[in-house]
């Protein structure tokens, strides 16, 4: 089974011309062709935190659907994140993860089936200094061990700088890859935005989608990952 995993920092849907056009950070999305796409702040920063990003407005321009996270009607995801699903693709358990941090942060976890075997979506949006990212890490990989065993992969924005270090929670399962430079958008140096894949994942393909329109729509480019999915494959050893 292939399939096109995503991630995407739409910063609230305001781009670098400080416009908040939701319609223009849509376009960016359906660009991707993916079937499943990790979005980070996609609400307002302050309580009740409104969404940036319209439910229906997803619903009339694109053929994805958002999981059910938020806790509240008022916003679309769960410490700002959500994960968009292509119409076929069904969530088949929501898990809201808290993450420790000095100021609040969560990761969303999705249990994805629909066109072959079940596998588990982690959207994260990580801390900005490594202390908490390296916590945040360790937190998510305590909260899935009790779960079923599938295949999952770990996306999002992960504020990690260094192309070497700030990955250990994760390489004795995962295979953590930076597709390319995401951040800033308008002239990309950091490799900010990452996937990693566990056990019966393989990497296909990835890159960033770096276009004049993904360039103003936000301060991050998305990034996207081709991905088979072989359920039967051993753990891997390292990260690459």
């Amino acid at each position: 089974m292939r399939t096109r995993l995503a991630s995407y920092n739409i910063r609230k849907c305001l781009g670098s011309d400080r416009q908040r056009l939701p319609g223009r950070t849509l376009d960016v999305i359906n660009a991707l062709s993916a079937d499943v796409v990790a979005l980070q702040e996609v609400d307002r920063r302050y309580a009740p935190r409104p969404f940036a990003l319209p439910p229906g407005l997803i619903a009339e321009q694109t053929d994805f659907a958002p999981v059910d996270a938020a806790q509240s009607p008022e916003s679309l995801g769960w410490h700002g994140q959500t994960v968009l699903l292509r119409r076929g693709l069904v969530a088949q358990r929501i898990e809201r993860l808290e993450l420790p941090a000095l100021e609040p942060r969560g990761a969303l976890a999705v249990e994805v089936a629909g066109g072959g075997a079940p596998y588990r979506v982690v959207c994260v949006h990580l801390g900005l200094m490594r202390r908490w990212r390296r916590l945040q890490l360790a937190a998510i990989r305590a909260a899935l061990a009790g779960h079923a065993e599938m295949p999952t992969v770990i996306l999002g924005d992960f504020n990690e700088w260094s192309v070497a270090g700030g990955m250990e929670p994760l390489i004795d399962a995962f295979h953590v890859h930076a597709p390319g430079r995401s951040f800033p958008a308008s002239q990309p140096i950091g490799r900010l935005d990452r996937v990693a894949l566990g056990m019966g994942l393989h990497l296909l393909d990835a890159g960033v989608l770096d276009t004049p329109l993904a360039r103003v729509a936000s301060d991050h480019l998305p990034i996207w990952a081709d991905v088979r999915m072989d359920p039967k494959a051993p753990q891997p050893a390292a990260a690459g």
